[in-house]
């Protein structure tokens, strides 16, 4: 464990120097800023790239030259079977087994795929449940879904409110949203973490609320894959789907996934079938009739997009030497250290929205400034051009994520460090 955090440079320093996972930064291209490594805290939006990326992909371009179509069999990892190459590294990420996970498409695509099968409204429950502020991604998907099946997101789009200070909900607001419409809700869809407040929910105590009311569980996990151990099997929940491009460092628009529960391996759910999706021993006798692979597998619609898989694989194979119990414990103590230098050195200035509760967030803290949305957009644009990245969030929210693969406690302390300029020279 860390002693007392201090805010000087001597100190994170030494905190980054004993460091256990502190080598993995060096795996990394830190964007730079003025001749130096910038700060990066936009890991919630979109990871740094691996230096093995490119490496990889040019490996997988020089099959593609030299074997041409037979690179779908031969070469150090075949083409024909590139997605399950991800799989069992995935699934220790997820928490889940190997089966219950695939990497395909993206989340958007992936979230339809999955209400095909897990949306199945009637008259007497055709209602989805969403957080209040959901992402955008999900209250599009799930609306539409709503009409498509024939009903009306005035009546059956159905909002958990935030009860706690700064838009935060506790598991009490859960419960009163299903005691009193639990009856109706077919589907409850909610995310892992929340991307405004970077609130991290408890996935198993929400599924199980949701199955004692008989009501399907899935979960976006674009703000919590990568980011917090999960443990998706466990969970009981009915599906997760999340994006690669976040904590995973996959690359703008990577190849998402998705995971479905063991328990429908073999079910006869509804689906959109797909080739790619058919059980691989049978696939290329090209037969009429659609017989799903067991497992995530199943969902699968095309071959998978190699080139865009590369990025992931390399991402993986990274997360599998950390380990996520040690990126966890890193993460405490760099959210933990960002959240001190805040409450001790800027408590005049900024204020966290995210929980201060460790086990209720992962490495995001929302912030606003106390002066209000247009000092907080100075402020931000102020960081921005000074190299430490985060990113914006209407209405007033900056999002600043130390991510423990390649972030350090001296990144944590420079914006601290750029904010307290900031606000001594806004004061004189």
């Amino acid at each position: 464990m860390l002693q007392a955090f201090e805010a000087n440079l001597a100190w994170a320093q030494a905190a980054d120097a004993a460091d256990p996972l502190r080598g993995f930064r060096d795996e990394f291209l830190i964007p730079p800023h003025e001749g130096r490594d910038g700060h990066y805290f936009c890991g919630n939006s979109l990871g740094l790239q691996p230096r093995a990326v490119r490496a990889a992909i040019d490996a997988e371009l020089d099959y593609w030259g030299e074997l041409g179509v037979e690179g779908h069999f031969k070469g150090r990892l075949p083409w024909m079977d590139y997605h399950e190459f991800v799989r069992d590294h995935l699934a220790e990420v997820v928490g889940a087994r190997p089966s219950e996970v695939v990497a395909m498409n993206t989340l958007g695509v992936n979230l339809h795929l999955m209400m095909v099968s897990f949306y199945r409204p009637t008259a007497e429950r055709p209602a989805i449940l969403i957080e209040s502020g959901a992402f955008p991604t999900d209250r599009y998907a799930v609306e539409s879904q709503i009409r498509f099946h024939g009903f009306d997101p005035a009546d059956a789009l159905i909002e958990v409110q935030a009860d706690e200070p700064n838009g935060t909900l506790s598991m009490a607001a859960f419960e009163r949203v299903f005691a009193e419409h639990g009856s109706r809700i077919a589907l409850a869809m909610l995310p892992g973490i929340q991307y405004r407040t970077g609130q991290a929910f408890d996935l198993a105590a929400i599924t199980q609320l949701a199955r004692r009311h008989g009501c399907a569980m899935g979960f976006d996990l674009a703000h919590a894959v990568g980011n917090l151990p999960l443990a998706l099997h466990d969970s009981g929940a009915d599906f997760a789907i999340w994006c690669s491009y976040k904590y995973l460092n996959s690359g703008p628009g990577a190849v998402g996934g998705a995971f479905v529960h063991e328990r429908h391996a073999q079910a006869v759910l509804p689906r959109f079938a797909g080739w790619w999706g058919h059980d691989k021993t049978t696939r290329f006798q090209m037969g009429p009739e659609f017989v799903p692979t067991a497992g995530a597998d199943g969902w699968q619609l095309s071959n998978p997009p190699i080139l865009a898989l590369v990025p992931l694989r390399v991402s993986l194979e990274m997360f599998h030497r950390a380990g996520m119990s040690r990126l966890r414990q890193k993460s405490l103590q760099l959210t933990g250290y960002l959240e001190w230098l805040v409450n001790t050195q800027l408590n005049d200035t900024l204020e966290i929205v995210t929980p201060a509760e460790p086990a209720r967030r992962g490495a995001q803290l929302s912030i606003r400034v106390r002066a209000g949305r247009e000092r907080g957009r100075a402020l931000f644009e102020q960081l921005m051009a000074q190299g430490i990245i985060g990113d914006w969030r209407e209405p007033d929210v900056i999002r600043i994520s130390p991510a423990p693969l390649y972030n350090r406690f001296a990144d944590c302390l420079a914006f601290a460090e750029a904010v307290r300029r900031w606000a001594d020279g806004a004061a004189g």
